[in-house]
């Protein structure tokens, strides 16, 4: 059995750029695409379904959300199977849950109190640290959001290169689409490097440079050959590293580190720091950690 390609839906604008973005994702790999609108309330609230089905908007249930987001998306790609569901719990919970027979989890950004294309919100965290299969967070512009096969696809190469998820994920997104991998490995020269004493000048930075290029080779020791691919080590802090190379690419990817039995955050600094301030779809990848 296929598994499922699957959109978390509200009725806002940023979960309608995630259903046309799940619909060409789902196309993309000719997996069936499932729409989830979970939530406690029965009614929605919002003005873009309303508009869109002529009703005002506190005539607007959960299920005519799903049944519009079903429309947008069969209309978008006719060749999908779509289906939908309204789940009565909060939907942190529910695309968790649901990401355990998912091939993929998209979520638009939205944030709260004001901050919806500033930050990322708390379902959007909570998701993204603790799905069971990877997870894209639609930041960036509408462009950048809706179209899943234009732009280069970067990855974030971690400390644990070997065998790592996000690599995978990253190599077959770039092959799926048809555009260059760029992998990214940060580095940071010594502090005592930084003080301009002759003598401790020169080769520590040289030093932490080679390692970062050597870590890269590990990672990418298995692409194939007929994919084109950018190594690129970066001076600086990871996060500011990844969010500059991939300002205007077509896909940030980056792996979270998961520990069994750990339920509190899963996201470590860099994978939380690109997901609430990159300017291009960001995609988390779990990468589990032995017991």
């Amino acid at each position: 059995m296929t598994l499922p390609v699957v959109a978390g839906v509200d009725g806002s604008e940023p979960s309608l750029r995630a259903v046309d973005r799940a619909a060409d994702e789902a196309a993309l790999r000719g997996a069936p695409l499932r729409l989830v609108y979970a939530s406690l309330w029965e009614r929605y609230e919002g003005g873009s379904v309303a508009r869109d089905i002529g009703e005002p908007d506190e005539e607007v249930m959960a299920e005519d959300v799903v049944r519009a987001a079903e429309r947008r998306a069969r209309t978008r790609q006719p060749a999908v199977h779509v289906t939908g569901e309204v789940l009565p719990e909060e939907p942190e919970y529910a695309l968790v849950r649901e990401s355990r027979s998912a091939r993929l989890v998209l979520l638009g950004c939205r944030g709260r109190s004001g901050l919806t294309e500033a930050l990322l919100g708390s379902v959007g965290v909570m998701v993204a640290g603790h799905a069971h299969c990877p997870v894209i967070v639609l930041r960036g512009d509408d462009d950048q959001a809706r179209s899943g096969t234009r732009g280069r696809v970067v990855l974030g190469v971690g400390e644990k290169p070997a065998g790592s998820a996000a690599v995978r994920f990253a190599v077959e997104e770039a092959r799926l689409r048809g555009v260059p991998l760029e992998a990214v490995r940060a580095w940071r020269r010594p502090a005592h490097a930084m003080t301009g004493h002759p003598l401790m000048t020169g080769e520590p930075g040289h030093e932490g440079e080679r390692q970062a290029a050597e870590t890269l080779e590990e990672a990418l020791s298995d692409v194939p050959g007929d994919l084109p691919v950018r190594r690129r080590t970066l001076e600086g802090r990871p996060r500011d590293a990844l969010l500059a190379a991939a300002r205007d690419a077509g896909l940030l990817v980056v792996g979270a580190r998961r520990r069994p039995g750990h339920y509190g955050l899963q996201l470590g600094r860099v994978a939380h720091g690109v997901l609430h301030h990159a300017a291009c779809p960001v995609a988390v990848v779990p990468e589990q950690e032995p017991a």
